[in-house]
């Protein structure tokens, strides 16, 4: 079967109007972005296996990283966001909570969805990736539930990302150059540097930093 994928974002309305005003430019611009603005990796239709990863906003004002754990086969001991590939009849909202509540203990029923982005392709891994964007009404613990996908968690705040000392670019040892955070002594690159470069982007939240900053990433976990 043939599958379309999102091309553009979209809001949950009644959910929008139970987010605290500091998101409501992450609500906005989720509404309008299109793929094209985030990624030059667009999927086709029907290409990959469908995914889901979890955007979790604190109140405060955070954002909920996990770092996979160091025995993985792949994404060694990177940091990530929760999520995981879409089961048979789930939606992207379902995968991503469940994947989260799995990872890290997250519970769901404290988490208010209000966006979607457009799907992401990850040619590396074959994967199309629905980020899923909540605002966490009601924080519950969190923990690395599953020790052998996760080694720790992380609450990393905005202002920790958008701090110009904190920023940089990645070198991957294949020559790929990316966005990168340093933050809480993690080096946060791949896929999800690059999520969330764009989005503090596109919403304003970035201060000028050092683009000629960059960093070499000596243990890929062998993917990006």
């Amino acid at each position: 079967m043939t599958v379309e994928w999102a091309r553009r974002g979209q809001t949950f309305p009644e959910a929008v109007a139970r987010i605290p005003a500091w998101l409501h430019p992450v609500a906005d611009l989720a509404d309008r972005l299109t793929a094209e603005e985030l990624t030059r990796f667009v999927p086709e239709h029907g290409e990959g296996r469908h995914s889901a990863v979890l955007m979790l906003f604190g109140p405060d004002r955070d954002l909920l990283v996990i770092q996979r754990a160091s025995t993985m086969r792949a994404h060694a001991g990177q940091p990530a966001l929760p999520g995981g590939a879409v089961d048979d009849g789930e939606t992207a909202i379902e995968a991503a909570l469940r994947e989260a509540q799995e990872e890290t203990g997250l519970d769901p029923a404290g988490v208010e969805v209000f966006a979607q982005l457009p799907d992401l392709w990850l040619p590396v891994t074959g994967f199309v990736v629905t980020p899923v964007v909540g605002w966490w009404s009601q924080p519950s613990p969190v923990w690395a539930q599953d020790t052998a996908e996760v080694e720790s968690v992380h609450r990393i705040t905005i202002e920790e990302f958008v701090d110009p000392a904190h920023r940089c670019r990645v070198v991957h040892p294949s020559g790929y150059v990316g966005p990168g955070f340093e933050v809480q002594g993690l080096l946060v690159w791949g896929f999800t540097a690059g999520l969330v470069s764009g989005l503090l982007d596109l919403v304003g939240w970035s201060r000028p930093w050092d683009a000629d900053r960059l960093v070499p990433l000596d243990d890929p976990g062998g993917q990006r």
